[in-house]
């Protein structure tokens, strides 16, 4: 029987700054515009850390009945370690479904009943990365997925049941975000190139091999750092200090280029996650004090 503390661990905290930071960002665009509406705002935090604990537990039950997580170098599996019973993580998972379900509707039946369709989707996408007969997980495609639900639509979504329309703006905050969120995926998933390849899980990293999935990771790191310079042309120059994110993010990228390998690589995925708050925070705050 898991502990409290196993379940929160089973829940990864270490990857809600990837919830969070869309919403930051899609706020802080919404801000700049003259269209922040706290409440709305909220209710998109509620959707994304419920859906990110959702996703966690259901790679872990997913995973886990595989075989996948029973040798990990990584944080603690519920199901892998047999902490937990795989109907229980289920359960965990279904449960923050439902969350972020309910906070979705509640988004749509005061903005738009399309988002609905949106919501179904992201739930889908969140389920189906290593779940059912055919995970695109296995077969690389997570990176993808990630750059587009934990990206642009989180980052666009946010700012759009806020505003009521699209802009350039957000679009270029997504990308920051998106390509941050995705780096957090390619470190672990370079950190599980051994394991992965044994289990026939193909990711993007086992794909590409140690070396490509490093400058993989160095690249997306770039494309962050451009993305931030976009939001500044196209809003206030203010948001350039949004480039402070580097000094989270390049210490990281240090340690992933410098060949380091599995637990070593454990700490890159929290200053991963912190260079993707920083990145939101400090575009979103001057934002805000623009307008």
């Amino acid at each position: 029987m898991a502990t409290p503390a196993q379940w929160l661990q089973g829940a990864r905290p270490r990857t809600l700054p990837a919830a969070v930071s869309p919403v930051l960002a899609g706020s802080g665009v919404a801000s700049y515009d003259g269209h922040f509406v706290w409440w709305k705002a909220g209710l998109a935090l509620v959707v994304a850390l419920a859906l990110q604990v959702a996703v966690n537990y259901a790679n872990d039950y997913s995973d886990g009945i595989r075989g996948t997580d029973d040798e990990r170098v990584g944080p603690l599996r519920l199901t892998g370690s047999r902490l937990a019973t795989p109907q229980a993580v289920k359960r965990a998972a279904f449960l923050a479904f439902g969350v972020a379900g309910i906070a979705g509707l509640a988004l749509a039946a005061t903005t738009a009943w399309w988002l609905v369709a949106v919501g179904v989707l992201c739930i889908l996408a969140a389920w189906y990365y290593t779940g059912g007969s055919r995970p695109y997980g296995y077969a690389g495609l997570g990176e993808v997925m990630v750059f587009v639900f934990f990206g642009l639509v989180a980052v666009a979504g946010t700012h759009y049941v806020q505003a009521e329309r699209w802009s350039w703006p957000a679009l270029y905050a997504a990308v920051g975000v998106g390509a941050l969120a995705c780096a957090l995926l390619v470190a672990n998933n370079l950190r599980d190139i051994p394991t992965d390849t044994v289990a026939g899980k193909l990711t993007l990293a086992v794909r590409l091999g140690d070396g490509r999935t490093r400058a993989l990771y160095a690249l997306l790191v770039l494309a962050a750092a451009a993305a931030v310079v976009a939001v500044a042309v196209s809003t206030t120059w203010w948001a350039l200090v949004g480039l402070g994110f580097l000094l989270v993010a390049v210490p990281a990228a240090r340690t992933v280029a410098s060949g380091a390998l599995g637990p070593a690589l454990i700490p890159v995925l929290a200053g991963t996650g912190r260079a993707e708050l920083a990145w939101a925070v400090l575009v979103a705050v001057p934002l805000g004090l623009a307008r």
